[in-house]
């Protein structure tokens, strides 16, 4: 069973994920040749605070 876990930057709609949760499904199971059900996704969204790269918040490079 393949589970993937996503995290995200708060603020993308239902639809974005619902279409990105397709997209992946998708393709996982191109790849691992296994059905659909078998396929975990966890969205977690994250703000912008919350997360650093290179030593900065992404919250302070808007």
């Amino acid at each position: 069973m393949p589970a993937m876990h996503i995290k995200l930057f708060e603020g993308r709609s239902r639809e974005k994920k619902r279409e990105l949760a397709e997209a992946l499904t998708r393709e996982t199971c191109r790849v691992l040749g296994c059905a659909p059900d078998a396929v975990d996704i966890i969205f977690e969204d994250v703000r912008k605070e919350d997360w650093a790269t290179a030593g900065k918040l992404w919250s302070d490079r808007d």
